[in-house]
């Protein structure tokens, strides 16, 4: 049988039914279409008529203003541009520092102010990271490294016309978990040697833990010989310390035997003797200038005379 025997039945009432729904709806998608523009087109109109824009923002910088062992103080800049003729309120701040996708910090700053009209303003962001908090979170971050970060930032604003706005911003960075130097009194020398006053050079070792380079710019710093305190001073000294490196200084002190009783003119007569030392150094570093703790207990050093004072010690006594 051909095709012609098997004729297509087509109520044509119900062909009538969909045209009509069809032309309906043309009309209403039309007409919303229309509407739709119509306002697209008097927003537009009002926002150049008014001169209404959205605002901008960029992170402007970030800085370290302080920094310790125990956490470091940030400050990130967001730079913010209002096009607007009436100023516009910042709603929110949210903020979150991580690094390799682990969270570091994170927090919310309401009510941040207010952009002026045709304007931009550097708003400031205080962060504080806290170190133990974070070693104790990630045990693979080790004291004396440098971790890189990025830094997450949503501007939540309300402007005319536009109504609530979120600007998302991001930076990337580096900041380091310091480390404290290691301190040895490797020797004292004595340049003059008397009850009354004993002039010494004291012979430091200081060892940079850390993974970047130490400047090194004043140190103080108090010593115990014997469980007595000879005394201590400031001293400004400039020597670079490399990282994971090792520097050798020499710092004078002037100190008299006999305000300590004959215990210290003994251990001094001797060849060693054990000694204390604790202070800080002051030093700049590519993250900004630290003030870093030194401390040595319990440790033990060579005493050392001058020839010209009648010493007698062996020769392989000398530095």
């Amino acid at each position: 049988m051909s095709s012609s025997d098997n004729p297509e039945v087509i109520e044509r009432g119900t062909k009538e039914k969909d045209h009509k729904e069809e032309d309906k709806n043309e009309e209403k998608g039309g007409f919303i279409d229309k509407v739709k523009d119509f306002i697209h087109n008097i927003g537009e109109k009002i926002e150049e008529a008014i001169g209404f824009g959205k605002p901008t923002a960029d992170v402007s910088g970030v800085h370290i203003p302080s920094i310790d062992l125990h956490k470091a103080e940030i400050v990130v800049d967001l730079l913010i541009t209002n096009p607007n003729p009436v100023p516009i309120p910042l709603i929110d701040i949210n903020y979150l520092i991580e690094s390799d996708g682990r969270k570091l910090v994170s927090g919310l700053i309401p009510d941040a102010g207010t952009i002026h009209a045709h304007g931009s303003e550097t708003v400031k962001v205080p962060v504080t990271l806290i170190y133990d908090d974070i070693k104790s979170t990630y045990d693979d971050i080790k004291p004396g490294s440098i971790i890189p970060y990025k830094i997450k930032v949503d501007l939540i604003v309300d402007v005319p016309v536009f109504g609530r706005l979120t600007l998302p911003l991001e930076k990337t960075g580096e900041i380091p978990i310091p480390y404290k130097p290691d301190i040895d009194l490797e020797k004292i020398h004595f340049e003059s040697f008397s009850f009354e006053e004993t002039v010494a050079v004291l012979h430091l070792k200081l060892e940079n833990k850390n993974d970047f380079d130490l400047g090194l710019n004043a140190l103080d710093y108090e010593v115990w010989l014997a469980d007595v305190s000879i005394g201590g001073a400031e001293l400004t000294k400039s020597t670079k310390i490399d990282k994971n490196g090792i520097s050798y200084i020499d710092i004078p002190i002037t100190f008299r035997p006999k305000d300590f009783g004959s215990a210290l003119w003994d251990m001094i007569r001797g060849k060693g003797t054990g000694y204390s030392m604790k202070g800080h150094i002051n030093v700049d570093t590519p993250f900004g200038a630290m003030k870093l703790p030194i401390s040595k207990e319990g440790g033990t050093t060579q005493l050392k005379k001058n020839k010209e004072d009648g010493d007698d010690d062996d020769d392989d006594d000398e530095e």
